[in-house]
C-alpha cells in the first residue's frame, strides 16, 4: 500500500509527487492519458508563463536552472547579482484584460522584503518543459507513474482510500486529485464545486494564415471580443463573447475558427489550415473545501478560471508546495493534529482571489455599448504607478500573505533569499524540504531552543549580507516565514509556540 496516490501527471501532480518523495513517502501517480508527450503541451499551444513566485519555488527545490535551460531562457534575464545593493526593478509585467503594462512604472519602494538572487522574475516556458523537468525529478526520487490509467472509482474509510484505475485497485493512506478542471476525483469524492458561469468561449490554435498582415501582433481588444498573435509561428488566440455556448464535443474546424476570427477581428482574414486547436471558457469555479476525509484536491481540480493573466499553472504550483510538506508530515505521524487543515485555510483564499482577478479582467473586456468607456478608465488607472504596482503585487506570486495570527508584516509571506557571508543562501537551505531556523545574532542564542527539533528544522547560525532588520526567522519548508524577531536574545515562548504549531514535538 502506498502512502499517497496522486491522480494526474500534469505539473501540479508531478510537483506534489516530488515533494512527498523528497520527504520519504511512497507515491504512485495515475495518469489517464497514455501519451507522456501530448501535442497540446508543446509550443506553441503549450506556451505558459511562470511568475516570479513560481520561479522562486523551482529555485528552492533546485530545479530552476534545469527549467530555464529546457525553456530556452537565459538565466541572466531571471536572476540578479546577489551582491547588488538592492533587488532590481521587475523586468516584465504582462497585461491586465489585454492592456499591456510597463514594468518601468512599478514603484520599487512598495515591494518590501525583496533581496537580489537567482529568481527575481517570471519567464515564458511550456507545459512540455515543465512536465519534463518534474517527471525527471519524480523518477529520480522513486515515484511510480502509471500512464493510461483513468480513475473510475474512489472509496475511503477512516484509515485508507482505495482508487480504482482500469481493472486495478490502488490502496493508499491518502489520495490527491490533481486531475484537472474536469476532475474525476472531485466528482467521485463528492466535493462541492461552485462559482460563476462563462461569458465567452476562448480558442487557441496553431494555424497557417493566408494573409497574416491583416492581424497585428499582441493583444487586440475589439468591439466584439479579443484576439492575440505572438511571434510564435502560427499561434492564434481568440475570445468570443458567446456566453460560453460552444460545445467542446464539436470538432474545431478551419471554417468555424475562421468565422470566429473574422467576427472578432472585424477583418476578412483567411485561414489556410488549422494544425491543432483547443477551446476553453471563463467559467470560474472553486471547491468549497480542498479536503474530504482522506481525499484532497490541488490545481485545476480545486479551482478553474479563464487563463487571463496566466495564473492557473502558478496557482497550482503554489498548492503543491503548500500541501506537500504538510501531507508528508501527516503521513510520517509527526505533524500537529490540525496541520493538514491549514492547507484549505491558507490556499482557498488565494484561489478565490485569483478567480476574482480573472473575473475582473473578463468584465473589463466584455463588449457592449459601455465597454469603451470602462476600458478607457481602466487603462488610465493601470498606467499610474500605483495601478501598475498593484497589478504586479497581485500577479507576481511574491506578495500573498497567509494569516498566521501575527501583525509582523513578513510573517505569512515568502521569505527573502537571505545570503550568509559564506555565500550560502536560504534557497540552498530549503533544497531538502526541511524547515529552517535562521539565527543572525552574534552568538548562537537559539541553538538550545532549536535542539529538540533538529530532525525537522535545520538550525543555521551566521551573519547575512543584508538582515533587513531581523535577528532571527523561522521558515517553513515551503519558504513561508512562520516567525520573525528583531532581537534573538528575546526569543522564547513565541518561537517555541511557532515550532510546535508547524512541527510536532520530537
Amino acid at each position: 500500500m502506498h502512502d499517497v496516490v496522486i491522480a494526474g501527471a500534469g505539473p501540479v501532480g508531478l510537483f506534489l509527487a516530488g515533494e512527498l518523495a523528497l520527504a520519504g513517502c511512497s507515491v504512485v501517480v495515475l495518469e489517464r492519458e497514455a501519451d507522456p508527450h501530448p501535442p497540446l503541451a508543446a509550443l506553441p499551444l503549450g506556451l505558459r508563463g511562470l511568475n516570479a513566485g513560481s520561479a522562486e519555488t523551482f529555485y528552492r527545490r533546485g530545479m530552476l536552472q534545469q527549467l530555464l535551460k529546457a525553456s530556452g531562457v537565459d538565466a541572466a534575464t531571471v536572476g540578479a547579482d546577489p551582491d547588488a545593493d538592492q533587488a532590481p526593478r521587475p523586468r516584465s509585467l504582462g497585461h491586465f484584460a489585454g492592456i499591456t503594462l510597463d514594468a518601468a512604472d512599478i514603484d520599487p519602494a512598495a515591494l518590501a522584503y525583496r533581496l537580489p538572487g537567482p529568481a527575481m522574475d517570471g519567464f515564458m516556458t511550456s507545459l512540455e518543459a515543465v512536465t519534463g523537468v518534474l517527471t525527471e525529478r519524480a523518477a529520480a526520487l522513486g515515484v511510480s507513474i502509471v500512464r493510461g490509467a483513468p480513475v473510475t472509482a474512489v472509496t475511503q474509510d477512516e484509515q485508507t482510500v482505495t482508487v480504482t484505475a482500469g481493472a486495478q485497485d490502488h490502496p493508499a493512506r491518502w489520495l490527491v486529485g490533481c486531475d484537472g478542471g474536469r476532475s474525476t476525483v472531485r466528482t467521485l469524492s463528492g466535493f462541492s464545486f461552485v462559482g460563476t458561469e462563462p461569458l465567452f468561449t476562448g480558442y487557441v490554435a496553431k494555424v497557417t494564415f493566408a494573409d497574416p498582415h491583416q492581424l497585428p501582433m499582441g493583444f487586440q481588444l475589439t468591439p466584439t471580443g479579443m484576439y492575440l498573435r505572438t511571434p510564435l509561428e502560427g499561434y492564434l488566440g481568440m475570445m468570443d463573447f458567446d456566453g460560453g455556448t460552444f460545445d467542446r464535443t464539436q470538432q474545431l474546424t478551419c471554417e468555424h475558427l475562421q468565422t470566429i476570427l473574422r467576427r472578432v477581428s472585424g477583418t476578412e482574414v483567411t485561414l489556410k489550415e488549422v494544425h491543432l486547436a483547443s477551446s476553453f471558457t471563463d467559467r470560474a469555479m472553486q471547491a468549497t473545501t480542498y479536503r474530504h476525509g482522506r481525499v484532497l484536491l490541488a490545481g485545476d481540480a480545486a479551482h478553474i478560471h479563464s487563463p487571463l493573466g496566466g495564473q492557473g499553472l502558478n496557482l497550482g504550483i503554489g498548492d503543491a508546495m503548500n500541501l506537500g510538506w504538510k501531507l508528508a508530515a501527516t503521513v510520517r505521524g509527526d505533524a500537529p493534529d490540525d496541520l493538514l487543515d491549514t492547507y484549505t485555510a491558507e490556499r482557498h483564499p488565494v484561489g478565490a482571489a485569483v478567480l476574482d482577478w480573472s473575473r475582473a479582467q473578463v468584465a473589463a473586456m466584455n463588449p457592449g455599448p459601455n465597454a469603451p468607456a470602462l476600458q478607457h478608465w481602466v487603462r488610465d488607472l493601470l498606467r499610474t504607478s500605483d495601478g501598475t504596482t498593484q497589478v504586479y503585487r497581485r500577479s507576481s506570486g511574491l506578495f500573498h500573505r497567509y494569516d498566521l495570527g501575527s501583525e509582523q508584516p513578513l510573517i505569512g509571506r515568502t521569505a527573502p533569499d537571505f545570503r550568509l557571508t559564506d555565500k550560502t543562501t536560504l534557497g540552498d537551505l530549503l533544497l531538502d524540504g526541511h524547515g529552517v531556523l535562521l539565527d543572525f545574532s552574534s552568538q548562537q542564542r537559539l541553538s538550545e531552543q532549536a535542539a529538540p527539533w533538529k530532525d525537522r528544522v535545520r538550525y543555521i547560525h551566521g551573519r547575512p549580507t543584508k538582515d533587513l532588520g531581523f535577528e532571527a526567522l523561522l521558515v517553513r519548508p515551503d519558504g513561508i516565514v512562520a516567525w520573525a524577531d528583531t532581537s534573538a536574545a528575546a526569543a522564547g515562548k513565541e518561537l517555541q509556540s511557532s515550532l510546535a504549531r508547524w512541527f510536532a514535538r520530537s
